[in-house]
């Protein structure tokens, strides 16, 4: 397998791509997977947020098998339920309520599908603390328009990160790629930068 096969992004979010450079892992070219990311009745977000990775890897590697194509997604769950990312004002308030005063889970598929096709994945958990939010704190950040797009409702590398009291396991998780586990995986599937 020749190491000079290009990595793909198989992902729009700038944030995905900012951690990549961060880390000296910039992928040579994005393409956007064009996937429906609707959950299966009865998914759990850990489950999803595989699947989601999986299909995005799967749809760019359909026509890129001379590359190395990385897919993730990223899944905020509150028990067994997945938020939604918030398009709207109202999504964002009943998301931020839900959150408010307790703990939830974000969880980001990643999957690599070498060149040749052959995929691994796996999933990583973060567990977040919020304060308990009061309906001025709620306003603010309504306000701010920062949460527009993001699941559940908010980015923890904005305004929103003074109200995380506590976070178990990767930051660069919850922001939208879990950066360690992503090297080792594109590290571990061959890829190595020219």
């Amino acid at each position: 397998m020749s190491s000079q096969a290009p990595l793909i992004l198989a992902s729009s979010s700038p944030r995905r791509k900012a951690l990549l450079e961060m880390i000296g892992m910039a992928p040579d070219e994005i393409i956007p997977a064009d996937i429906d990311e609707t959950e299966l009745k009865g998914e759990l977000p850990r489950d999803l947020a595989l699947r989601l990775a999986k299909s995005k890897a799967e749809a760019v590697a359909a026509s890129r098998a001379d590359a190395f194509v990385l897919g993730s997604d990223t899944v905020v769950g509150c028990g067994r339920r997945i938020l939604p990312k918030a398009e709207d004002e109202q999504t964002a308030r009943d998301c931020l309520a839900l959150l408010s005063g307790g703990s939830h889970r974000v969880f980001s598929g990643v999957a690599v599908a070498k060149p040749g096709g052959d995929i691994i994945a796996r999933v990583v958990e973060t567990r977040v603390k919020v304060r308990r939010l009061d309906q001025t704190a709620i306003d603010e950040y309504i306000a701010s328009g920062e949460w527009n797009g993001k699941a559940g409702g908010y980015a923890i590398q904005g305004l929103f990160a003074k109200h995380i009291a506590s976070i178990i396991g990767s930051h660069p998780n919850v922001v939208g790629l879990p950066v360690y586990e992503t090297a080792n995986l594109l590290i571990g599937a061959g890829w190595r930068k020219s």
